[in-house]
């Protein structure tokens, strides 16, 4: 069984912002396999799909981005899917936009929604694809500029990189994740 997390924060205002990347990415996976994500519990909603036998959950915790891990672990706990099994989407200040980066463990590299998500697994050694947004240029805060939606200028870049990780995550449900991230890296 596998768990693939979008992270993100709830609520109108923060949709198809920066920060959400992870959200429009589920959402696009979803749409993909016309997974249905209609399940609300465990401080999330997700959806299940069933790939040559094998079940498969997409999630987007609904806890705010800093507290992740509180919606990501109880659903692993109950699913009981392992570490290994875990695939978590989420944005990089540290990569151009657009650009991906995939990772099997790791530090949270500052980014809060994986601090959680370390913090509640009690382990870093999980899948990432990270997806970049670049940093701010323009003398916009940190805090403001990931809340913020991305420009026209950069929307053919971001199309192509939630197209990849749409892709780099149907290629790892048949593949190991070593082969995933040798394809997209």
């Amino acid at each position: 069984m596998k768990l693939i997390v979008g992270l993100g924060n709830p609520g109108s205002q923060y949709e198809k912002t920066r920060h959400n990347i992870g959200f429009v990415i589920i959402d696009a996976l979803a749409d993909r396999l016309g997974v249905s994500l209609n399940q609300s519990k465990f401080k999330g909603v997700y959806g299940t799909y069933h790939h040559k036998g094998e079940k498969v959950v997409l999630l987007k915790p609904l806890t705010y981005m800093n507290l992740s891990g509180e919606s990501i672990v109880p659903l692993m706990d109950y699913f009981e899917i392992e570490d290994e099994d875990l695939l978590v989407i989420y944005d990089d200040l540290d990569l151009p936009v657009g650009k991906l980066r995939l990772r099997q463990k790791g530090s949270a590299g500052g980014h809060n929604g994986i601090k959680s998500t370390i913090a509640h697994l009690g382990s870093q050694q999980f899948n990432r694809l990270r997806v970049g947004i670049d940093r701010p240029t323009n003398g916009l805060s940190v805090p403001d500029y990931v809340l913020g939606k991305f420009s026209k200028e950069e929307q053919p870049e971001l199309d192509k990189a939630i197209s990849s990780s749409v892709e780099a995550c149907e290629t790892w449900l048949d593949k190991p994740f070593l082969e995933v991230m040798n394809k997209f890296n």
